[in-house]
């Protein structure tokens, strides 16, 4: 199951670990990405608090926890391949993974078809 947040962050659920990263449509609005700060491993984050930084030739922009919960491993190729975050925003250019402390958060987060509707695809 992957769901959407307002700010363009998705996460990918099986059971209680959410893979999290950022849209095809916000890696596009970005441009270029040349730089990630990613969280730290064992972080626990509240939902909608600011998790990793990437920088692209454009701006710095923040990706916020979707959910709440605890930082269990982090996209370590992001730190010498950034550019992963453009040419794979959904798969391989990964933020981190995030044990969920609160399961039900993603009942507030967008499916695939709403989030499309969101961005006006």
């Amino acid at each position: 199951m992957k769901k959407y947040s307002n700010q363009h962050e998705w996460i990918m659920v099986n059971g209680t670990t959410g893979i999290v990263g950022i849209s095809d449509y916000a890696q596009s609005q970005l441009g270029d990405v040349v730089f990630t700060e990613l969280p730290s491993i064992g972080k626990e984050l509240a939902k909608g608090t600011e998790a990793a930084v990437v920088e692209s030739v454009k701006a710095a922009s923040e990706i916020y926890a979707p959910v709440s919960g605890k930082i269990t491993e982090v996209n370590t190729d992001l730190e010498t391949t950034p550019d992963l975050v453009n040419s794979s925003p959904e798969a391989k250019g990964w933020f981190f993974k995030i044990d969920l402390s609160d399961p039900s958060e993603l009942d507030s987060l967008m499916d695939e078809a709403t989030y499309k509707t969101f961005i006006g695809a």
